[in-house]
């Protein structure tokens, strides 16, 4: 489901490792944010639907806010707390009470006060005897009544969503929108994937740093083009599966970043220019194939670029059976940034489209004028007709005399011609034969 603008957003904030992340996957019902014991796992801000008594909101997960801290990227991760606040109706001040109210606490409270915000307080981990006992301590916060909660087990989380729901404005009368296009942002580590997010957007959404492997969720941000909605998902970057240990972050981050593609309609696979087209690059495209998305090339940092563009397309031929389109961009300068979101559209109206009946077989008559099908002790191959019973990704079916001459080489070379003759490069297709042997013996 891809996030309304239209609805009401509530922050989590809190010091790091408060279990903010936790108490995400708990009242959205999802595992979309990466939990992990050390801190400072967050980054930038996770959104995800919640409801609760009827009313639906976006709740949005932030990184942990230290005032002190010195470590690499510490200011924009508070930068983008404090946005959430900004753009929040409700905040949730999660804390955590094992630990009890300490300096941070107070300094966050400060901030949260001088905001024009309504503050639910909530103590995190009441299921440990210490943290039910320091309960009382978080009335010194200022924020009126601090909410037992145990986001890991649980427990006090009906309580919470009526003090949020409480805080929350009344609901506005929401108009009938359409379905936005989700659009995935993907590639290896450290290609420019949140740069180029931040410049389609014209401000930072997400983090973006040298350090690879900044960005470790799945970030949507709902857009708008020419009156069409897409929703852009900035994600982690895919590493090789055999670099993914199951005991690191990274490893769930990868994770989040494939089930990002499979709820996508379209996969925009970056590729760093200023290194030309590797073979994990080929590896994310295979990827985006894999989860039946529409794929389109975005060769990025082209400012700093040598690569031979006529190579470059031989190999993504030879080696991606979509083919996907591509356009060199820079994030950095601006190139060709205006192509990037109507290729995407473009790509998608594609995907979504049905071909008419007769077109399909008047293709399909010309085809077969044209090269013989193949044969097997023999018996020829007929090709009887074919439709497109599906669409977003398009798949047809082909009625033909006997599926056991069709030949791996001739079905794609069938595949090939329908991309050719219907414009569908980059768009994954699913070509079922049929066979009809004793009525066309």
């Amino acid at each position: 489901m891809s996030l309304s603008a239209s609805l009401p957003r509530v922050a989590i904030v809190g010091y790091p490792n408060v279990g903010k992340s936790t108490f995400f996957n708990r009242i959205t019902e999802t595992r979309e944010a990466v939990v992990a014991p050390e801190a400072g796992v967050t980054r930038d801000r996770k959104e995800g639907f919640a409801e609760w008594l009827h009313r639906s909101f976006v709740l949005v997960d932030t990184g942990g806010i230290d005032l002190k801290a010195k470590e690499p990227l510490s200011d924009q991760v508070r930068a983008q707390a404090r946005q959430a606040v900004d753009l929040a109706a409700v905040v949730v001040f999660l804390t955590d009470g094992k630990t009890g109210v300490g300096p941070q606490e107070h300094e966050i409270a400060e901030i949260l006060r001088r905001s024009d915000v309504p503050v639910v307080l909530a103590v995190n981990k009441i299921d440990l005897r210490p943290a039910e006992e320091r309960q009382n301590e978080f009335w010194a916060l200022g924020l009126g009544t601090p909410h037992g909660v145990s986001a890991e087990h649980g427990l006090g989380i009906g309580d919470i969503l009526d003090a949020i729901i409480a805080a929350l404005p009344e609901p506005a009368v929401e108009e009938k929108s359409s379905v936005p296009v989700n659009v995935a942002i993907v590639g290896r580590p450290n290609v420019g994937k949140s740069s180029i997010l931040n410049a389609l957007l014209g401000h930072e959404r997400t983090i973006v740093s040298p350090i690879p492997g900044t960005t470790r969720d799945a970030i949507d941000t709902l857009v708008e083009h020419e009156g069409t909605p897409v929703n852009l998902v900035d994600t982690a970057g895919l590493r090789r599966r055999g670099k993914r240990s199951e005991d690191d972050v990274e490893f769930y981050s990868s994770l989040r970043t494939i089930k990002a593609l499979e709820r996508s309609d379209v996969a925009l696979v970056v590729v760093d220019a200023s290194e030309g087209l590797v073979d994990l690059d080929l590896q994310v495209a295979y990827e985006a194939q894999r989860a039946r998305c529409a794929t389109a090339i975005l060769f990025n940092k082209w400012d700093e670029s040598t690569i031979d563009l006529d190579m470059v397309t031989a190999r993504l031929n030879a080696k991606v059976q979509m083919r996907p389109p591509w356009v060199t961009i820079s994030a950095l300068t601006g190139r060709n940034l205006g192509r990037v979101l109507p290729l995407a559209l473009d790509l998608h109206s594609r995907y979504a489209a049905r071909i008419p009946t007769p077109a399909l077989n008047t293709w399909l008559e010309d085809l077969r004028a044209r090269k013989d099908p193949p044969q097997r002790r023999g018996k020829a191959l007929k090709l009887f007709y074919v439709v497109q019973y599906e669409e977003s990704p398009p798949r047809f079916k082909v009625m033909v005399n006997s599926k056991a001459l069709i030949t791996r080489s001739y079905g794609y070379f069938l595949e090939n011609r329908l991309r050719d003759a219907f414009a569908l490069w980059g768009i994954p297709l699913v070509i079922d034969f049929e066979g009809k042997e004793e009525r066309y013996s």
